[in-house]
């Protein structure tokens, strides 16, 4: 189970943490990810990160502002999201699976999403 918090409202040039915790044993085997979805849209890929914490991938709209980390012995990964433009405005996900993806529906597991307002 993946249990998202850590949005909320924020005004343009704000900053937020999103953190997501598992309730998996072997959280430390899995790959993370936070994806994101407004209305109407298809859900997209925002950041990735391994399973030991070594690699991370960004969204090319998300890079320089954003950063994924995780802490295993917490069973925990964070966004911390700086300069947030209302674009960003969505419901975030975190997603967890066995493989290093940008890919949805290569991961089976997902949190129940948290809301980022975004205002301008």
């Amino acid at each position: 189970q993946l249990q998202a918090s850590g949005g909320g409202l924020v005004q343009a040039g704000g900053s937020l943490r999103l953190s997501c915790v598992a309730s998996e044993r072997t959280f430390s085997l899995l790959n993370m990810g936070w994806f994101r979805q407004t209305p109407g849209k298809e859900r997209e890929f925002v950041s990735g990160i391994n399973y030991s914490g070594g690699s991370t991938r960004y969204a090319d709209s998300v890079k320089g502002r954003f950063t994924i980390s995780r802490d295993n012995s917490k069973n925990t990964v964070n966004l911390q999201m700086n300069n947030l433009k209302p674009e960003d405005t969505a419901v975030y996900y975190c997603a967890a699976g066995p493989g290093y993806t940008i890919v949805t529906d290569d991961f089976p597991r997902w949190g129940q999403g948290t809301l980022v307002t975004v205002s301008s």
